[in-house]
């Protein structure tokens, strides 16, 4: 680690990796011979048209998936998306199947409901949200525009294991804080957004990922920016874009490429994992995890100590350790670790070395 640098543990927005960090330090002020950074430069220009489209490419290659797919980029965070999802697809009487597993699942599904097109599919919200509902749970409606689900839960610190069967119903899903952390058959999901901010790229852009033919026919009562076919008509470039924020996301696609693609860092992320699981299991109870073993995240790992005392003093002292961002959602408390694509397995040791002197300095 670099002297200067912290272990940033935050939720979002989070660590990014450090060689992408020294590359867009190295061209800030003079990007692809330009004489400009890359903020200032058009998005007009030959120079933002090849990253653009090379950030679109990468991802799709990363994906595995074929030109039957558009890659968007939109402002607004996921939350945009919440809003705009049930606008262009739970139309012509049909609504919206949703799986509340956690916070964001259900804040999704609150703005289907409050256009009239919202239904409930499962909910593990009686549960504490402890677990994602398995495929048994599910009752999707057969005559359904689609099934929504959150992939993962950041604040709970639950994710899917498997992806749900919909016997034909086209699957969307929030994968904010997972997105290409591993490998899926995203050929299954009809539609696929993340902000950028958890696991991709700073905040300010939110990439969507879907089938050509699911949103080639947005309604054409919605105002011009809340319809997904403005964006795949104009190659996302119908208004000025995020041109930073899409740049970064491609440094990391690249960088995720470099690695060796998604197969490598699923290996890298679930080893991880295992190592920060480990330290909570076996610290006879002092480190409780809140999720199900069967439902726990790769990306953000969630679990209490004893006392809220308990749980102050451990930030406090992490922070002096340079762990930084350990602090638990302030609606359910307690402590987090997001452990993304750019967090390193050094960074997640130090972590856990720090978790057994502070277990056996206040057992």
């Amino acid at each position: 680690m670099e002297a200067n640098r912290v272990y940033n543990f935050n939720p979002g927005p989070a660590t990014l990796p450090l060689e992408v960090l020294k590359e867009t330090q190295a061209e800030l002020l003079n990007f692809s011979g330009s004489g400009m950074s890359i903020m200032e430069i058009s998005h007009r220009s030959k120079e933002y048209d090849a990253v653009h489209n090379k950030a679109k490419a990468d991802i799709k290659e990363l994906m595995g998936l074929g030109d039957d797919y558009d890659v968007l980029f939109i402002q607004g965070g996921a939350s945009l998306q919440f809003a705009m999802v049930p606008m262009n697809f739970a139309i012509n009487g049909k609504k919206g199947n949703y799986v509340l597993s956690g916070s964001f699942a259900s804040k999704a599904y609150k703005e289907a409901e409050i256009q009239g097109v919202g239904t409930v599919a499962a909910s593990s919200k009686e549960n504490d949200f402890r677990n994602v509902p398995k495929q048994g749970d599910l009752k999707i409606d057969p005559n359904a525009a689609y099934l929504h689900i959150c992939y993962n839960n950041t604040i709970y610190g639950t994710e899917y294991h498997y992806i749900p069967d919909t016997n034909g119903i086209p699957l969307i899903a929030d994968m904010s804080s997972d997105m290409l952390s591993r490998p899926l058959d995203f050929n299954k999901f009809s539609f696929i957004y993340a902000g950028a901010q958890k696991n991709l790229g700073p905040a300010g852009v939110t990439i969507v990922v879907a089938r050509k033919s699911f949103i080639e026919n947005s309604p054409e009562n919605l105002p011009t920016m809340l319809r997904y076919n403005t964006y795949s008509k104009k190659n996302s470039l119908y208004n000025t874009p995020p041109a930073f924020c899409i740049y970064m996301v491609g440094k990391v696609a690249a960088w995720l490429k470099k690695q060796g693609g998604l197969s490598v860092l699923a290996e890298r992320n679930a080893k991880k994992a295992a190592l920060l699981y480990d330290a909570i299991d076996n610290s006879n109870g002092f480190y409780k995890g809140h999720a199900e073993k069967d439902s726990r995240s790769f990306m953000n790992v969630t679990f209490r100590l004893p006392t809220e005392e308990l749980e102050a003093k451990f930030i406090a002292e992490a922070k002096e350790h340079k762990l930084c961002g350990v602090k638990g959602h302030r609606s359910v408390g307690g402590l987090r670790a997001s452990i993304y694509n750019a967090m390193p397995y050094e960074g997640v040791k130090c972590l856990t070395d720090f978790m057994e002197q502070f277990r056996t300095a206040n057992k």
